[in-house]
């Protein structure tokens, strides 16, 4: 678990330095088993949500974390970013709105992301 904590810090840092927005963290160690957390984020256009996704993987490839599977990259509306303990979501905001993954997982522990900082 303290490797799912550093690896949420690491992923928040990176997209804080790509200016990502309304970053949160959701633990959904008990009500899932596919991760320990989600962590959300949101960009103004989709050049800025695939820099926030390199940012990420570049941070977390360099601590040696790597990326198990990458969707939606190209189209760069939604791109989650599946690293086993974590999963990374990075959105155009009008698609976060729409897809509302706070509400879908609501039953998880929704968390700031200043929670994870140092």
């Amino acid at each position: 678990m303290e490797q799912a904590k550093e690896m949420v810090k690491l992923a928040i840092n990176a997209l804080e330095d790509k200016k990502g927005e309304d970053l949160r963290v959701i633990d959904i160690r008990q009500v899932s088993v596919m991760a320990d957390y989600f962590l959300i984020a949101s960009g103004s256009n989709p050049n800025q949500v695939q820099a926030m996704a390199d940012s990420v993987e570049d941070a977390l490839g360099k601590a040696g974390y790597p990326c198990k599977q990458v969707e939606g990259y190209q189209s760069a509306n939604w791109i989650l970013m599946d690293y086993g303990d974590i999963i990374v979501h990075v959105f155009c905001r009008e698609d976060r709105l729409f897809y509302d993954l706070e509400r879908i997982w609501r039953d998880g522990k929704i968390m700031e992301a200043a929670e994870f900082e140092a």
